[in-house]
């Protein structure tokens, strides 16, 4: 996971790191837990997508952008998500599109 981690990390502008002792941390508690922290910065953030950095799973599967940064990055930047909270260092990473 360090390794996937690494090349996603790169492309990401000051998250906020969330640091999760329960173990394990599933999606849905992840996501609970990061809409509750976007929510301290922008009371109305918007998800516009996430990566699952156990699996590599991220949505949305989007193809766009330039060289090797991820889609769902770009995705997310090109609609204004400039709010990322990163959970227990990439396990879970969420962008947000503060309002």
């Amino acid at each position: 996971m360090e390794q996937k981690y690494a090349q996603v990390r790169k492309y990401l502008t000051n998250p906020i790191a969330v640091n999760v002792a329960s173990k394990p941390l599933d999606l849905e508690t992840a996501k609970r837990i990061a809409a509750e922290k976007a929510r301290e910065q922008s009371p109305d953030a918007m998800l516009l997508s996430w990566y699952d950095g156990k699996t590599g799973e991220a949505v949305p599967k989007a193809e766009c952008g330039f060289g090797d940064k991820p889609g769902w990055i770009t995705f997310a930047e090109s609609r204004g998500g400039t709010l990322t909270i990163d959970i227990n260092a990439g396990e879970y990473i969420f962008m947000y599109k503060p309002l």
